[in-house]
């Protein structure tokens, strides 16, 4: 008895010693090795705040809506793209079009608790169904961070970020819905995709 289990102990020693100079030989051969050559198409690093939205394919270089806020702020939403995962993202860029520094109001992240305790965003954005008499609001994820563009505090005189807001995508059969940000005036968007 005891031959049979020293045999089957070195059996999986053998086994276990394998699976991890297979696992080591896997990591090693990851790619991550620096031979001084940028990728092709990167994209160059910019200046802005927060988060970044995701590249769309087939963006139109005319908004789909522009919105006048407060402080002289201007968001442009530039796509309402649909996507196969059961959401629509939002892309646009959020200006200070005025001659003086703009304070992000704290209303544009909402009131709910768990985007509040998340710092400063645009949670407080909602997509509106007024066919299917729904409002969809900004995706959280397990942590209760809001999907969307974060860090947003001030822009100077003329500056403009990226944004991007993601929501759980309305029936198929929609493709027209009401954007409304907090402070900003409503306006209809067209979702693509």
């Amino acid at each position: 008895m005891s031959i049979q289990f020293t045999a089957k102990a070195r059996r999986g020693m053998v086994a276990l010693t394998a699976a991890a100079c297979l696992a080591v030989g896997v990591a090693g051969c990851g790619g991550g090795g620096d031979d001084g050559k940028k990728p092709e198409g990167s994209a160059s690093a910019t200046k802005s705040h927060g988060s970044k939205p995701s590249a769309q394919e087939g963006q139109s270089d005319e908004p789909l809506a522009e919105l006048k806020g407060p402080s002289g702020l201007l968001l442009s939403i530039t796509s309402a793209q649909r996507d196969a995962g059961g959401f629509v993202t939002v892309n646009g860029a959020l200006k200070n079009d005025s001659g003086s520094a703009a304070i992000i109001p704290s209303s544009v992240r909402g009131n709910e608790t768990e985007i509040i305790r998340n710092g400063s965003s645009l949670g407080g954005a909602t997509l509106v169904d007024s066919k299917g008499k729904k409002r969809y609001y900004v995706l959280r994820d397990t942590d209760g961070r809001p999907l969307t563009t974060t860090g947003l505090t001030s822009l100077k005189p003329g500056e403009e970020t990226q944004v991007f807001m993601q929501f759980p995508a309305p029936p198929a059969a929609t493709t027209e819905v009401d954007f409304q940000l907090p402070g900003f005036p409503t306006a209809s968007i067209q979702i693509s995709g």
